[in-house]
């Protein structure tokens, strides 16, 4: 498995728009740090697990799984919709949306579906790099409407009140009816010639404001109504001499925490704004592509590098890193249980103690890899692999 062997500099090429060109020497690949030993004090005990066709493959893709109290949506980006009973992972309905595109002349048979996926109620919308937005019946996965977009849907769609808000890899901010999918407003902003492939989701806050990250290095706050830019503030210090050196991307998901939005740029700074102004209350020299999460008044990410890093809310201050899993392409983390789990690219889990970053499980689960984080669901851990599987555990303490 060559591609994993070497997958930070795989998988940025897989970000560029403009290919490899910059690896041009041995120097430039960066192997993955051997497996840490670890003494496991927990098993994971699989409760089901089943195939969701191809999966994403080799793809840099978001897709992974949402659901609700009783059920379970996945998609392949081929085109496979599927709603799985929660607690045996059954199949309640599966369609196939390849055929489904109907505003464009395809030569393949995939619908590219990219955006990820959101349940809302009777409803769940997923995107795609044909630039479609789809809208499914939860109950039976007929398609409800389907809506050509500004690009293509590298985001996943966020539902505020009676709109869904997308995010397209050609820079646009859209509000969409959730209703009957029609256009409500577009937003365009500046995309840069080399950018990472991805856009962050927006966040949204009751006050009625959407904030996302940009390929520009900024964090942008908008008016949900009328996509009225209300500011924006650099995050981004371009530092380098190198193209990739200078890429300035904010692609994860902010997130608003009583009235503050934290958000992190590829080669930038991790900061906390002020929601209302976008005034920078604090920063530290952190990178990441991956979202973020908060929990217990600590902030807990994964930097470009791979290290795991937790940061008090309120500072920013360091609290500790784990730096054992360095270039492994580490999933966004989770936390389920108290623990802090992640997934690699090679397919193992791995559970930290989320008050000092010590190893407490490692198990190996797909080969295939992770890309999308792992996933919380009425006490149940779900994580789909690359090739398309998708696992639904609960812990298991060993016994003597």
């Amino acid at each position: 498995m060559q591609f994993y062997k070497i997958f930070w500099s795989g998988m940025i090429c897989l970000f560029l728009l403009n290919g490899c060109a910059f690896f041009n020497s041995e120097e430039d690949v960066i192997t993955l740090s051997p497996l840490p030993e670890v003494k496991n004090q927990f098993t994971l005990h699989p409760l089901w697990s089943t195939s969701v066709g191809r999966g994403i493959g080799e793809y840099y893709s978001r897709l992974r799984p949402v659901g609700n109290d009783k059920s379970l949506f996945v998609a392949d980006r081929n085109g496979w919709v599927k709603s799985l009973n929660l607690d045996t992972g059954k199949v309640i309905w599966q369609t196939n949306l390849s055929q489904k595109t109907g505003f464009i002349s395809i030569k393949n048979d995939s619908a590219m579906l990219s955006g990820g996926l959101t349940v809302d109620g009777d409803l769940v919308y997923v995107g795609s790099e044909h630039a479609i937005l789809f809208a499914l019946n939860a109950s039976d996965g007929s398609v409800v409407w389907k809506t050509q977009v500004a690009g293509e849907v590298l985001s996943r769609p966020i539902i505020s009140s009676y709109l869904i808000l997308i995010h397209t890899g050609n820079g646009m901010i859209q509000a969409i009816n959730k209703t009957n999918g029609s256009i409500y407003w577009t937003l365009n902003l500046d995309v840069p010639t080399l950018s990472l492939r991805g856009e962050s989701d927006p966040a949204i806050s009751s006050s009625g404001t959407a904030v996302f990250g940009g390929e520009n290095g900024r964090v942008s706050a908008v008016t949900i109504d009328k996509g009225q830019l209300i500011w924006q503030q650099v995050i981004s210090e371009v530092r380098g001499s190198t193209e990739i050196e200078r890429i300035k991307d904010v692609d994860m998901r902010p997130i608003i925490v009583d009235g503050i939005v934290y958000a992190a740029a590829y080669n930038g700074n991790f900061v906390a704004l002020q929601l209302n102004s976008g005034e920078i209350l604090w920063k530290c020299n952190l990178g990441s592509v991956n979202d973020l999460t908060i929990h217990a008044g600590y902030i807990y990410l994964v930097d470009q590098n791979d290290q795991l890093i937790a940061l008090t809310s309120d500072t920013g201050i360091p609290v500790w890193k784990q730096s054992d899993l360095l270039h492994r392409g580490l999933t966004a983390p989770v936390i389920y249980n108290g623990y802090l789990v992640v997934g690699d690219s090679e397919g193992y889990l791995h559970w930290l103690n989320a008050e000092d970053g010590r190893f407490v499980t490692q198990q190996e689960v797909n080969r295939s890899g992770f890309l999308g984080a792992p996933i919380e669901i009425s006490g149940k851990l779900i994580i789909q692999a690359r090739n398309g599987t998708v696992y639904s555990f609960v812990q298991k303490y060993m016994t003597d």
